[in-house]
């Protein structure tokens, strides 16, 4: 009997997906039996803490005698584990939650992440959007949770996006956006950030968020015969729709958010399919007025979303000290 190959491909390519889910689901089943077990261990030690200090170094020398081949029980993780027990008083929140996450991810929450609701979001973040321990790290060292929530207000999305892209959009919004691996230099102008940010599009992407696809910057657009060119463009895959970026070094103006109003409705008119969603925008400025930020976008017709960006928020202290301010840096750029 002679093989069919579409048939027979077909077949491959449905075990080795069988298979790369049931990897998947048993690394995620040990995962969480361990990160279970590190939380009982935990509680015990968290129980007889009245036995002094020695008593967590006697534990990881007597554990490693018992089992000499067995690694993660030293000195250290075990005060994480203790810490952790600490931390979650609610097992059945480590069970269905925490326990989706690795360990290292847990201990950079218990090192970094203070307050509850915070390792909270951040645990729920991981999960949805699969982040490694170094992108965890730099999300909480350029601090999302934060970022996230200012941005929430600076935005027009409710009423003008269907509810459930509405929430999708208020995720992707920061306030301010973090662009400290653009080289900094105290001339720069809008093209010359704009370029930086095309340079490293990796950074940017990151910084954006999940789902974003880079389409080009100066994207041209002719309408009626005249040329425009807007800043950046790209399109979402989770929100389905196109995202249209204008960035501008100065202040916040209200007709900046004019002219976004416009380019989202050449974008709608020209590039969205029927099968897209509304286009929306977001205007990144080097400083606003909030109270003005939200007066410019009471009646616009189009979701837009208005946030600051900074440059040089990672720098150490001494070097930040030896920039220009922001001040300096508006007033070359005026004269």
């Amino acid at each position: 009997m002679l093989i069919n190959d579409d048939q027979y491909l077909s077949i491959v390519e449905s075990i080795k997906s069988e298979i790369q889910n049931t990897r998947y689901r048993a690394a995620v089943h040990v995962n969480r039996e361990l990160i279970l077990l590190y939380y009982t261990i935990g509680e015990i030690i968290n129980s007889h803490k009245a036995w002094g200090n020695k008593f967590i170094e006697n534990l990881a020398r007597d554990i490693k005698l018992a089992f000499p081949q067995a690694t993660g029980y030293s000195v250290r993780n075990l005060k994480y584990m203790s810490k952790f027990a600490a931390l979650y008083p609610d097992k059945e929140f480590v069970q269905q939650v925490v326990a989706q996450i690795p360990w290292g991810h847990n201990v950079v929450l218990l090192d970094k992440v203070p307050d509850a609701a915070m390792r909270k979001w951040y645990i729920e973040k991981c999960i949805e959007n699969g982040w490694s321990r170094n992108v965890l790290v730099h999300q909480i060292e350029s601090d999302l949770y934060a970022r996230q929530a200012i941005a929430e207000k600076i935005a027009n999305f409710e009423g003008r996006l269907p509810s459930a892209q509405s929430e999708l959009a208020l995720q992707t919004m920061k306030d301010p956006y973090v662009f400290d691996f653009i080289p900094f230099r105290e001339d720069m102008v809008e093209k010359d950030i704009e370029n930086a940010l095309v340079k490293d599009i990796t950074a940017l992407l990151l910084e954006l968020g999940t789902g974003f696809a880079f389409l080009g910057n100066q994207y041209h657009l002719n309408v009626g015969g005249d040329d425009f060119y807007i800043d950046l463009l790209f399109y979402n895959l989770n929100l389905r729709c196109y995202f249209v970026i204008e960035l501008k070094t100065g202040d916040f103006k209200p007709e900046y958010a004019g002219q976004l109003n416009f380019y989202l409705s050449a974008v709608d008119g020209i590039l969205k399919k029927d099968s897209d969603n509304p286009s929306i925008g977001l205007l990144l400025c080097k400083n606003k007025n909030n109270l003005v930020a939200e007066y410019s976008l009471k009646d616009m017709s189009k979701p837009i979303g208005i946030s600051e960006y900074r440059i040089t928020g990672n720098l150490p202290v001494e070097l930040q000290d030896q920039l220009p301010s922001v001040e300096d840096i508006q007033r070359r750029i005026r004269q």
